[in-house]
Order: C-alpha cells, then sequence, then structure tokens
C-alpha cells in the first residue's frame, strides 16, 4: 500500500513540475512581446483577433468579449493594423463567434471591407496555425487578455511567425479567478505539448488571401 502510495505521490509531483515548466516556457517565450499602450506597439498589416463567447455563463454580456473587441477597434483606428481577422468557433449552427464580433466590429465604425473570419479558430493553437497555413501570414499582432496573448505568442513564435501582442484590458473575477488560472496553466500545458508533437488543426482548407 505503502509504495502505491509512493508511486501516486511521485507521479503528481512530476506531473505538477511538467506543467510549471510549460508555463515558464510559455511567459519566458512572451517577454517582452506583448504591448498595452496603442501608441508604442509597432504596426502590422494584420491584426488576429482571437474569439471568445459573447455572454457569460450566467447570460450576461462577457467582458472579456467587449473589451478585446474595443481593444481592436482602438488598435485600427490608431492605424495599427489595417485588416482584422477574426478567429473564434463556429462548431455549431447556433454559436458563431466570429460573425458576432465581426457586426460589433462594424457597429463600433470598422469597415466591413477589412474584416475576415476565420470560423475554424476552434482553440488558440488552431487560430494561430490557420493564420499562418490557411491565411498566409507570417507577422501580425494578436489581441485578446494578456493571459491569453502569453499563449498565443508562445504558439506562434514556436511556429516560426514574428507576432506581438496587444493587451486588452484583464478582468478580476474573484469567485472564479482560481479556476481560471488552473484552467490556463493546464492549457499552456497542452499547448507545449501541441507544439512538440506537431499537432494539427482541426481543418485546414483553401488558402484566403487577405488583401
Amino acid at each position: 500500500m505503502k509504495r502505491l502510495i509512493y508511486i501516486f505521490l511521485s507521479l503528481i509531483a512530476i506531473l505538477a513540475i511538467g506543467v510549471i515548466f510549460c508555463n515558464r516556457a510559455v511567459i519566458k517565450t512572451a517577454e517582452d512581446k506583448m504591448y498595452d499602450d496603442v501608441s508604442v506597439i509597432p504596426y502590422n498589416r494584420v491584426g488576429v483577433l482571437l474569439g471568445t463567447s459573447p455572454k457569460g455563463r450566467s447570460g450576461d454580456p462577457n467582458v472579456f468579449y467587449i473589451r478585446r473587441v474595443e481593444a481592436c477597434v482602438a488598435l485600427y483606428q490608431a492605424g495599427k493594423i489595417d485588416r482584422i481577422l477574426v478567429s473564434g468557433d463556429n462548431s455549431r449552427t447556433t454559436y458563431d463567434e466570429p460573425t458576432c464580433i465581426k457586426e460589433d466590429l462594424i457597429v463600433a465604425g470598422v469597415p466591413d471591407s477589412v474584416i475576415y473570419l476565420d470560423y475554424a479558430g476552434f482553440r488558440t493553437y488552431d487560430s494561430m496555425v490557420r493564420a499562418k497555413e490557411v491565411f498566409g501570414l507570417s507577422s501580425f499582432t494578436i489581441i485578446s487578455q494578456p493571459f491569453h496573448n502569453e499563449r498565443a505568442l508562445y504558439i506562434a513564435i514556436m511556429k516560426g511567425l514574428d507576432v506581438v501582442a496587444f493587451n486588452a484590458p484583464d478582468v478580476q473575477v474573484r469567485h472564479w479567478q482560481i479556476r481560471m488560472t488552473v484552467r490556463e496553466w493546464l492549457a499552456r500545458t497542452n499547448a507545449v505539448l501541441d507544439i512538440y508533437t506537431d499537432k494539427q488543426p482541426h481543418f485546414l482548407g483553401e488558402a484566403v488571401e487577405i488583401e
């Protein structure tokens, strides 16, 4: 019995060390690549806006979503991007992140003609790989919250892309902050594994030119 407990605790320790290592690798790779100030972020022709649900679990508007859209609009209006690629989940007929985001960007004054949609950005990994393989991008600006940008930057840089990220304001929600942190650490571990196993996105498809 003691031997089994020892083996179990050893496995837990190894897993914990692996998660810590992966988190550190993501943070280190993203260093000096994230910007909070629209006036100092470098220009990129295309900004990749990472999708999220417009509504929270309670059905109320998702503040993460609102702030990402606002950050994207600010970049465009400041002339720091000329085109926008919205990458999000459209895996169900009743759920369409890219189209919803596009509609809100247009309401905010962004021309329809500069917005492109990636309906198969089911995961951050898929969004970064598809930006390269489907939309032909070698450099771009990622737009999301800081914790998400770090992971997206890691994936993109490890895929050989020249990227920076613009931080939408973070959201501090105490009652689920711990759960979100644990979820993000596990997502980062999964991202590292995806990179080292050269995982393919759910879908690739025909090339799309961003004019």
